[in-house]
């Protein structure tokens, strides 16, 4: 590889300018000392349809913005294929997603430690968690202000509806929380999204164009990272595409993957490391073995629940042209009302079944009734609760297709292959009827739309899923974090058999986290960008978390009685 001609040098070659690799370039260009380029291979995010809240589905639905990736035929779903948006633009999926602000339950991260992600555990990251943070409600042990991100929660639940729904999570025993990222996940209460002053704070607005005003960092848009360049098993740079040239970067230091789940595992076996006998099957040279590349592909399956609300009062009754400009005049005037909000404005997380540890159930509010993509939009007014099903057992995989760095790869989730999950969404949506049907709605509660009434048994509930199940769009752990021999990449992201090459996104989860992923990526951007530079890990903070009293009660009657 040495004979190759360089383009340019640099310190960092970060490839992808998404929720992690926007991080990256922030922190790694801070102190000045170290040149980092970024490559991404969409453009500007300056579209209004990015820049304000309540225009997500257009962006997320946009081949200009989005990557445009399906899976195969899904077995699991009656063989449909899912459409898995994620961002091709500067701040990648977090200048198209939903906004939504989850942490995940501190029993997540302290499950990556036991699975051989050293460093990783609640304790440890809570720290680059409240580093990343600019919270509205203010700082406390849980929560930081001052950091990049800024947190907030729309219009502060001005409808009604939100309330309600919070109310009746109460009313059915499951308690409310005063913040779902902080102290106790447990319960219902207001949801948390990254918008700041009525405007999407993507990571590209809070990390990447401050940063880009240093001389010691540059972007490089439309740009498509072919392959890393090595030298026998030491990463020297990246080859990367641009307006019909073919350009290369040599990286004195390192190279930083931060491409997705989908891209970081492409682009590593599209550079020879990855499983060798599907390699060779597509005719890429072997430069390392590493059998654990694509596997362990993980995703969030949510339904909807829809109702008809009996209130004139509902989203639904804004979706006409002239309600749309209202909204959009307002918000391009003043960066308020309707177009501020993200509209999922209160939350609930609940166990499935008594006994569990912390929550595998996830909800979001709509106080409305329309599919992400516009679509399934009831006629006259209507609500719907997102339910998601958060701590899934079927794993997927992700292969190439060929050896063209421009063909999409190969995904497979297996959604549903695991009989856990199904049953997982059984108890789900029974769970939920019973929240719906709580006094604290009765104001509102119009008939059960979706699924309607006459799905009841479990056969009924499986099909029902099986056809309208959609992505939570949260794909994971295509390079897992750990130690053994499945494992891509060390406790500090560093790819095993690999110099100078690191995967930082959400790749590296070893499963996935209780609830929507866009703030733990963040966080793992900020604690690898310590690792990167060599830093000493911010000190753990030890502080106290909620759990079920029958949990607490279960570990009670498990431990040994003194003498014993």
């Amino acid at each position: 590889m040495s004979e190759l001609t360089f383009d340019r040098t640099t310190d960092f070659v970060i490839v992808g300018a998404g929720s992690a690799g926007c991080v990256l370039a922030d922190r790694l260009s801070a102190d000045g000392r170290n040149d980092v380029l970024v490559l991404e291979f969409g453009g500007s995010d300056r579209s209004v349809f990015i820049q304000m809240p309540a225009a997500l589905s257009i962006p997320l639905n946009s081949a200009r913005y989005d990557w445009g990736l399906h899976t195969r035929p899904e077995p699991g779903l009656g063989g449909r294929s899912v459409h898995q948006a994620r961002g091709k633009v500067i701040g990648g999926s977090s200048s198209i997603n939903g906004m939504a602000y989850v942490r995940g339950n501190a029993g997540d991260f302290d499950e990556w430690a036991a699975l051989g992600a050293e460093g990783w555990s609640y304790a440890d990251v809570l720290p680059y968690f409240r580093r990343a943070e600019d919270c509205f409600y203010g700082a406390d042990d849980y929560r930081g202000t001052g950091g990049p991100l800024g947190v907030g929660n729309g219009n502060n639940m001005a409808n009604p509806l939100y309330r309600a729904f919070i109310e009746a999570g109460g009313q059915a025993g499951y308690g409310v929380t005063e913040d779902y990222n902080g102290y106790r996940q447990e319960g219902f209460g207001r949801m948390d999204m990254t918008v700041r002053n009525g405007v999407r704070c993507s990571t590209a607005n809070a990390y990447l164009k401050p940063a880009l005003k240093r001389a010691n960092l540059s972007l490089e848009t439309h740009a498509l990272t072919t392959r890393v360049l090595m030298e026998g098993k030491t990463a020297i740079g990246v080859e990367y595409r641009q307006r019909g040239r073919v350009l290369r970067v040599r990286a004195r230091r390192e190279v930083l993957l931060c491409a997705s789940a989908f891209n970081s595992p492409k682009l590593l076996m599209l550079s020879g490391i990855g499983p060798a006998g599907h390699l060779r099957d597509m005719g890429v040279d072997v430069v390392h073995d590493l059998p654990g590349v694509g596997s362990n592909l993980q995703d969030h399956l949510e339904v909807w629940i829809q109702h008809a609300c009996t209130r004139k009062i509902t989203l639904n009754g804004w979706l006409n042209p002239l309600g749309k400009l209202l909204i959009g005049a307002r918000w391009l005037l003043f960066r308020s009302g309707l177009g501020a909000s993200n509209h999922f404005e209160s939350n609930g997380y609940i166990r499935s079944r008594a006994g569990l540890e912390y929550p595998d159930l996830q909800y979001h509010f709509l106080a409305g009734a329309i599919a992400y993509d516009g679509s399934s939009a009831l006629r006259g007014h209507g609500y719907q609760v997102h339910l998601g099903a958060n701590k899934p057992r079927s794993r997927g995989r992700i292969q190439l297709q060929s050896a063209d760095p421009e063909c999409p790869p190969d995904i497979l989730f297996n959604y549903l292959d695991d009989e856990a999950d199904r049953e997982a969404f059984r108890r789900g949506l029974r769970l939920t009827r019973e929240i719906l049907a709580q006094p604290a709605l009765d104001a509102y509660r119009g008939d059960e739309v979706m699924p309607g009434a006459a799905v009841q048994s479990d056969a009924e509930i499986d099909a029902w899923v099986a056809a309208h199940a959609e992505t939570a769009y949260h794909p994971c752990g295509s390079c897992r974090m750990g130690t053994d021999p499945l494992a891509v990449v060390d406790p500090e992201c560093r790819v095993y058999g690999i110099g100078n090459l690191r995967v930082v996104d959400s790749s590296v989860m070893p499963t996935l986290t209780n609830g929507n992923i866009n703030a733990p990526t963040i966080m793992i951007g900020e604690k690898a960008a310590d690792q990167i530079l060599g830093r000493t890990p911010l000190p753990a903070a030890r502080v106290p978390v909620y759990r079920a009293p029958d949990w607490q009660e279960r570990q009670r009657e498990s431990e040994p009685v003194a003498g014993e």
